[in-house]
């Protein structure tokens, strides 16, 4: 099936993990896709893999905690192929780690700039564009660890991914009369190396997660991109202003 034939879709983040999975679906599913992210190596790895399997994909260095960055990302990814229909916001990084009495004030701010200001600016700047071309679809990846649970020596992390939450739905209260359609996904722990602690390998989290989720074992990339697409897809239509969590059972 292509529903997204004739559709753009812009995805932050989208050097790898997560994000590389995310455009690589959209591109399966027949969107022309943008990716974005601070290092066009890892970029241009996920066009390749998009154009290898026929698809269509152009990558844009930006910043998303820069304001005048964020403006140019989603004034070329218009440009390149001609409107947008669909942002992924899913840059986001894990640091400042530590009771919150011990995080370093620098970490602080640097976590917040990329995870919540970060998502603010792109949703700002996509949401203009959408908005003066009759409407589209943002998708914000939050994170299981926020509104959902926490855990100690994530305070930060949780702080930020709560905040993306809640933006997420009230964005998509002041939209959707707009035309634009607002949702987020909250993965718990995937199959990337930000679900291996210090100390460990693949193998040694696979057994700690066989103990720790009910499911009994991390999310696949794929797992997560699959309901990214579904919730940007006409299928999603009535859903707005929804967090789908993807986490295994751990807050169930």
């Amino acid at each position: 099936m292509t529903p997204f034939v004739g559709k753009t879709a812009l995805i932050t983040g989208g050097g790898g993990g997560i994000g590389r999975a995310i455009a690589t679906s959209f591109a399966r599913h027949g969107a022309a896709v943008v990716v974005s992210g601070r290092s066009m190596d890892v970029l241009a790895q996920t066009v390749e893999l998009i154009e290898a399997e026929g698809g269509r994909a152009t990558p844009v260095v930006a910043d998303v905690t820069r304001s005048v960055e964020v403006a140019r990302l989603v004034a070329e990814a218009t440009a390149a192929h001609g409107r947008l229909d669909i942002a992924v916001n899913n840059a986001g990084a894990l640091a400042a780690t530590g009771p919150i009495g011990d995080i370093d004030e620098g970490q602080w701010d640097d976590l917040v700039a990329v995870n919540l200001t970060g998502t603010f600016l792109a949703m700002k700047h996509q949401i203009a564009q959408m908005r003066d071309s009759g409407g589209g679809v943002i998708v914000n990846v939050a994170s299981n660890l926020g509104h959902h649970m926490r855990l100690p020596g994530l305070g930060a992390y949780v702080a930020t991914k709560a905040a993306v939450s809640a933006l997420t739905r009230n964005a998509a209260l002041d939209h959707i009369r707009d035309g634009i359609r607002i949702n987020a996904v909250s993965p718990g722990p995937v199959d990337t190396p930000m679900s291996i602690g210090p100390g460990e390998d693949r193998e040694a989290r696979d057994a700690r997660m066989r103990q720790q989720l009910p499911a009994g074992r991390v999310a696949t990339v794929n797992e997560i991109a699959s309901a990214v697409v579904y919730l940007a897809s006409s299928e999603a239509e009535f859903l707005v202003g929804t967090d789908l969590v993807i986490d295994g059972g751990a807050t169930a």
